[in-house]
């Protein structure tokens, strides 16, 4: 049974973006949560509640894209080597400064912004309109935290 009106196969390229773009939220959030417990300096009571919130965001985030790729008739890929090797989002290093982190949360949101944009073109050439809602949604989000961070960086 067919129950969302598109064919399954034409669905193919869809499930594919949506794996890459899962693969890089999963590093996002490892690199959130090490950051979290890892943040020290003078923005320790800012970045540390920021990357928490963000983190937590980013954990329900990545459920959503896991349920939409199954609900389009996919699997979603659920190994770290899988997510490593799909995304451009590198594993952070733990000794970085409060403004090193910062700088590469921001980094890593801008990585995220361009696969929705992506996921969003695709899911449009076969009329995936369900797709299109949920990331177009997630990509304002994204948009609005990215823009709140790169203000918060001007600081100073």
């Amino acid at each position: 049974m067919n129950y969302i009106g598109i064919d399954k196969k034409a669905l193919e390229s869809v499930a594919s973006h949506l794996n890459k773009l899962l693969a890089s939220y999963n590093i996002y959030y490892q690199n959130l949560r090490s950051f979290h417990w890892h943040v020290q300096g003078s923005n320790f009571f800012d970045l540390h509640h920021l990357f928490e919130d963000y983190y937590n965001s980013a954990k329900l985030t990545i459920d959503e894209i896991a349920e939409r790729i199954l609900t389009i008739g996919h699997k979603p890929d659920g190994s770290l080597h899988t997510y490593l090797d799909k995304t451009k989002i590198k594993e952070s290093d733990d000794l970085l400064t409060d403004r090193e982190m910062a700088k590469q949360v921001l980094e890593n949101q801008s990585e995220l912004i361009k696969n929705m944009r992506t996921v969003i073109k695709e899911a449009s050439k076969v009329e995936d309109e369900g797709t299109i809602d949920l990331i177009g949604g997630m990509l304002s989000a994204i948009e609005k935290k990215a823009w709140l961070l790169y203000s918060w960086q001007k600081k100073q």
